[in-house]
């Protein structure tokens, strides 16, 4: 019994990096139903100028992180801005294509940068500092993912349900047009809208650095990020939160009652089996278009 509670608290845990990176990729698609596969080179990027900071510079940790955020958000506004916004007439296919080439563009800078070596980077907390609960261990790292995971999702619903801005993001969200004849800027919204989720994507490349720091880390919690918004719902933030939750849960199972070896194809397999069941995702509401 010790052991299972021990692989659904621990999975809950590891579930928090796979919501912030859903959630960074749902803020996303559902203002503009692009999927964004860039996200997660967005995160490498910013986590690696936090290191440069701290171990080149000599930044306090706290002066470090604060700028790692406002480049995240300044890195997201750039693309949108820069590269989203300049393909002509695009259609959703070629603004996917786009993101996966800025992708393998921020990949090839952080790797020419930096280097292809792991790298150590300092954090408060160590990878393997634990706590005791109930004579079960638990990393403290990923007690601290799980309590900041679930202080975003807290603003985030704050933001988006009381806040102009965020109303303003639903309405473009809703219907693109209507919101320009209402008078909210479109544009800027959007723009905005990446600068949000880049920083939201910062977050969990800074919570998994301390683990494993090299240039492929985030194509785990990017792919596995993605499953949990596609099992929870790619227009809804609590259902890929939740979603994120649940693969965390049956990933861990699955690892520690069948087979850890195959334990990475649980993601995929879930994608499969909802798309083939449930298109929208397990909390979103289907709904087609006409035109």
């Amino acid at each position: 019994m010790l052991e299972f509670f021990q692989m659904v608290v621990s999975g809950i845990a590891v579930g928090s990096s796979y919501a912030l990176m859903a959630l960074a990729m749902v803020i996303i698609y559902k203002t503009s139903e692009v999927v964004n596969f860039a996200q997660g080179e967005m995160a490498l990027a910013s986590s690696y100028f936090t290191f440069m900071l701290l171990e080149g510079y000599g930044f306090s940790f706290l002066s470090a992180f604060v700028s790692a955020y406002i480049f995240a958000l300044l890195l997201g506004v750039v693309l949108e801005f820069a590269v989203l916004r300049r393909a002509k007439e695009p259609n959703l296919l070629g603004l996917i294509i786009i993101t996966i080439g800025m992708e393998f563009i921020l990949l090839g800078l952080v790797s020419w940068k930096f280097g292809a070596d792991q790298q150590m980077f300092p954090f408060p907390i160590g990878p393997y500092d634990s706590i005791d609960i109930g004579g079960a261990y638990f990393s403290t790292l990923e007690m601290l993912s799980l309590v900041i995971a679930m202080l975003i999702m807290a603003a985030l619903f704050v933001f988006y349900r009381y806040s102009k801005l965020g109303m303003a993001m639903k309405a473009t969200q809703q219907n693109p047009v209507a919101a320009r004849i209402m008078g909210i800027r479109t544009k800027r919204i959007m723009m905005l809208t990446w600068g949000i989720s880049s920083m939201v994507g910062c977050t969990a490349a800074l919570l998994t650095a301390p683990i494993l720091m090299e240039p492929f880390m985030m194509w785990g919690p990017l792919l596995k990020g993605f499953s949990a918004a596609v099992l929870g719902g790619m227009t809804s933030l609590p259902g890929a939160a939740a979603g994120a939750y649940m693969l965390g849960i049956i990933e861990n199972l699955f690892g520690g009652y069948v087979s850890i070896e195959f334990k990475s194809v649980v993601p995929f397999a879930i994608i499969v089996l909802v798309l083939c069941v449930k298109p929208s995702g397990l909390f979103a509401r289907h709904y087609v278009k006409k035109v």
